[in-house]
């Protein structure tokens, strides 16, 4: 089971030099408050970065460290496994990524993605999405389970049963066959090489029978013949070839610099649209709304119209950014462009070269079939080794035969394991024995959350949900409220399938404003009764701005607070 000890983060987002400690072990459950923009979810994007290097909102890495110390973003988590303390470190400006285990660090000597691959895989057992369906339910970029497409829903259950080694066994089965079905390519390859060579051989043979002194000069015209013209196409390739190595470099640095360039200013484009639709949506909020939609406050006229004119000013600007920037993209694919018709060039020369090299080792062939026959015409001793090497081919013709049939039997065998490990195979029958357990589980919870519906997954992962009249919906029709209490019977669903197969269990459930969505008092009521069924070895956080309509339910309360821009800890009571 994986247990979450402590996180700390400091020059992060809006929280500044004074770290911020989370003890997550302290109380099973904390109800954590404070006004917008306080910096309440910041926990959650915290250690959504802490373990797999992004947070759990939708925000780009370098506006991670904050703005005003602009340096020393710091996160750090803590957590057990079994015997084993684990400590993950990540840092920005400057740059940090460790992995501590009791005290030691893992050897960093591997790729930056190497090592992010081996924290997920071989310690803690789940990706980011998998993590977020098992640990997190909120509304701030969050995907519930049912939003994913069926294919991204399979890879979910995957990693909570655990059997994404079947995956990684096919994957390395396919390498294997792909090696096989090169090595087939060969033998076959060298076995009718071999063939011909016999048939070349019995063809030898009978001219040493037939050939005589008055074709010596026969064939020394047509050995010349030939000479001359592999000696013309070696001249022309040596040309060919000293003008592709003095181009090819230098083409593909251009090309590779200008698809670079366009690919650059196409992103810096995006992002200027991006900020464009940000600071007019920006803009039409306070065009329209005179006070804040969540906390009712008034907005003054002055802020309002100040935040107009500092959207439409942004808007202008990004806007003459944008025509310059088009024109600059032009400029670079006009370039790409003419890259890439200096690599056309490069590869006709190419394609020349090796025309010319076959070509080449055709005469070089024949010259030496001709010059073998007019050496060793009319001799007995030569027709006795032409036979003895007759028999070498032919005994190495019967070796590559017994070779392929043996490695045409390993390929049979092989496509029947992958047969096994596709995803209608293993798997599936793994996952049609948790789907009944499963749906048990999603429809328990939804009963507590008093929706009466019948909710049915199947193996493919497509929903059936059937009305008490048996009608029967799809999750898109239903309210919001509803498909609410539908992710959250999902979510504790997941959690007991992730302890019954040990894969994805944790000490950890967050709910992220889940209280402040679509449930109304009763759905509140209920999803509390939820919550405190969950055993004592969970600990619960939950993320609100009901602090009124859930004070007291909770053992431990931690309000956090904005001053001078800076997010801190107010109080834990």
């Amino acid at each position: 089971m994986l247990i979450f000890k402590t996180l700390k983060y400091s020059n992060f987002l809006s929280v500044g030099d004074n770290e911020i400690t989370i003890d997550f072990l302290e109380s099973k459950s904390t109800l954590i408050v404070g006004h917008n923009g306080s910096g309440k979810s910041l926990m959650l994007d915290a250690l959504s970065f802490a373990l797999f290097g992004k947070p759990h909102r939708n925000i780009n890495k370098p506006q991670l460290v904050n703005s005003i110390n602009g340096k020393g973003c710091h996160v750090e988590v803590e957590f057990g496994i079994g015997k084993k303390e684990y400590k993950i470190v990540r840092g920005i400006k400057p740059n940090l990524f460790e992995i501590w285990v009791d005290g030691n660090m893992i050897n960093q000597e591997s790729h930056s993605r190497d090592y992010q691959k081996l924290l997920e895989t071989n310690i803690l057992k789940l990706n980011h999405k998998s993590f977020h369906q098992v640990v997190v339910l909120g509304s701030s970029n969050f995907t519930p389970f049912m939003q994913h497409p069926v294919w991204t829903r399979r890879g979910i259950i995957e990693d909570l049963l655990d059997i994404g080694i079947f995956s990684k066994m096919n994957a390395g089965l396919k390498e294997t066959q792909a090696k096989l079905k090169d090595q087939i390519k060969d033998t076959e390859y060298n076995l009718n090489l071999s063939k011909e060579k016999i048939s070349m051989q019995n063809k030898h043979i009978d001219k040493l029978n037939d050939i005589s002194k008055n074709n010596v000069k026969k064939l020394d015209k047509e050995i010349a013949e030939l000479r001359k013209q592999a000696n013309k196409l070696i001249k022309n390739n040596e040309a060919l070839t000293e003008e592709y190595q003095r181009d090819h470099e230098v083409a593909m640095d251009k090309n590779r610099n200008a698809g670079r360039k366009v690919n650059g200013l196409e992103y810096y484009e995006k992002q200027i649209n991006d900020n464009i639709k940000k600071a007019t949506k920006e803009s039409k909020f306070f065009e329209k709304n005179e006070s804040c939609p969540t906390c009712a406050q008034d907005i003054g006229d002055d802020i309002r119209q100040n935040k107009i004119h500092e959207c439409s000013s942004k808007i202008k600007e990004y806007t003459d950014g944008t025509t310059k920037l088009q024109e600059s993209i032009k400029e670079a694919k006009d370039k790409l462009e003419e890259t890439r018709v200096a690599l056309k060039k490069l590869a006709d020369i190419n394609n020349e070269l090796s025309t010319n090299a076959k070509l080449i080792k055709n005469y070089e062939k024949r010259i030496t079939e001709l010059t073998e026959q007019k050496n060793e015409s009319g001799s007995n001793e030569d027709l006795v080794k032409a036979k003895a090497e007759l028999q070498f081919l032919r005994d190495t013709r019967d070796k590559l035969s017994d070779t392929r049939s043996l490695q045409t039997e390993e390929q049979h065998y092989n496509d029947i394991i992958a047969e096994l490990l596709k995803d209608t195979g293993i798997k599936t029958k793994i996952i049609r024995q948790y789907l009944p357990v499963m749906n048990k589980l999603i429809n328990q919870y939804l009963q507590v959350l008093d929706f009466f519906v019948l909710f049915n997954l199947d193996e493919n992962f497509n929903e059936t949900i059937l009305s008490r009249h048996r009608d029967s919906f799809s999750y898109s029709s239903f309210s919001e409220g509803e498909k609410m209490r539908i992710d959250m019977a999902l979510l504790f669903a997941w959690r007991q399938v992730a302890k019954m197969k040990n894969s994805a269990n944790t000490n950890l459930l967050i709910l992220d404003e889940t209280f402040d969505s679509s449930l109304d008092p009763e759905g509140i009521d209920n999803l509390l009764r939820i919550l405190s069924t969950i055993d004592e070895s969970t600990k619960i956080f939950v993320i609100s701005h009901k602090q009124e309509q859930l004070e007291g339910r909770f053992d431990r309360k931690i309000e956090f607070e904005r001053r001078q821009n800076f997010t801190k800890i107010k109080s834990i009571s």
